[in-house]
């Protein structure tokens, strides 16, 4: 009857969505006054330590080479086991790439509702569970009630901080029966993002964007300067990835990805409704635009009207100058 929640390893640590979704798989348990058991596939002494720190009871350890790099037939079919053997009536995802993927299919095989997305903790009423989400690209919220036996939820990253104490969880080595999935998908490299921070878009607290203000590719370099400056993480919109002066991964919005950080700098974006969608969960927004008649700075907690070409350099000198100054 535990809730099981989904944890991901990510460059040899626990991916700070699946941190949250431990948070918050354990704030859903003590509500149901049952327990939070994790899943994690190929984890270290050290990483198991934390996801207890977050809150989890017991921790489902599973080591199989199959699982590293896996599709997502292999990863539902693996917590598919799990889930029936904890006889888990609730189960939580991170709302990323994974999520996105292994959540839907899971929810099919287990005939289970699912309410992707969700930004709140759920209410427990009775058998039911009522979650909250973003709808209609970010203007209104929505309540979905869960009647199924089987209830699974994938939480929107960014949704809340990480709270880590001092709780120990049990540890059990446990293996699931693979042989009979056949994988469809062979994956052949696995490229990581070099720019800016290590940190991935959903995760990241600090995120620098640009659109085609930036007039091509080879003046991205002003862009870079200033996230590394900040310690942010670079993005895009949609045109420019499009044209591809950067790359698909690093493109936010309705069609992209969608994003919660601290803090959001759009630079030579203008805002269309479709770019805002995936930025508009950020804590602060802050506008870089020539046109003072930019849709964006409707949206923008601060605005900045000017050539970035002028702005960014300054800006990048001012922080680090601040930083200087600071140690």
């Amino acid at each position: 009857m535990s809730v099981l929640i989904y944890t991901e390893i990510n460059k040899g640590k626990v991916k700070k969505a699946s941190l949250e979704c431990v948070n918050y798989g354990a704030k859903i348990a003590q509500s149901m006054g049952t327990t939070a058991t994790a899943v994690v596939f190929n984890a270290d002494a050290a990483q198991l330590e934390e996801i207890g720190k977050a809150g989890a009871s017991k921790i489902l350890s599973v080591k199989n080479d199959k699982l590293t790099g896996a599709d997502n037939t292999i990863l539902t079919a693996a917590v598919e086991q799990l889930a029936k053997a904890e006889g888990s009536k609730v189960i939580v995802f991170a709302f990323d790439v994974v999520g996105k993927a292994v959540a839907p299919r899971l929810s099919g095989k287990l005939k289970a509702g699912l309410v992707a997305g969700a930004v709140d903790y759920p209410v427990v009423s009775g058998s039911t569970l009522e979650v909250k989400k973003n709808v209609f690209s970010g203007k209104a919220t929505a309540i979905y009630t869960i009647n199924s036996d089987v209830k699974i939820i994938s939480l929107l990253p960014n949704s809340f901080p990480v709270v880590l104490g001092e709780n120990k969880a049990s540890v059990a080595d446990t293996s699931v029966d693979l042989s009979a999935v056949v994988s469809r998908i062979t994956v052949k490299e696995i490229k990581s993002s070099s720019s800016g921070t290590t940190v991935p878009l959903p995760e990241a607290d600090l995120v620098v964007s640009a659109g085609r203000g930036m007039k091509g590719p080879e003046n991205w370099g002003m862009v870079e300067d200033l996230a590394n400056a900040l310690g942010a993480t670079t993005a895009c919109s949609r045109p420019v990835a499009d044209m591809h002066w950067r790359p698909h991964h690093e493109h936010v919005g309705q069609t992209g990805i969608a994003i919660r950080p601290n803090l959001y700098i759009a630079i030579g974006i203008s805002g269309a409704i479709q770019h805002l969608a995936g930025v508009n969960g950020s804590k602060t927004i802050v506008v870089i635009n020539s046109d003072k008649e930019a849709p964006f700075f409707k949206s923008a907690d601060y605005g900045i009207i000017g050539d970035a070409f002028t702005i960014l350099p300054k800006l990048t000198e001012a922080i680090k100058k601040l930083k200087a100054n600071s140690n």
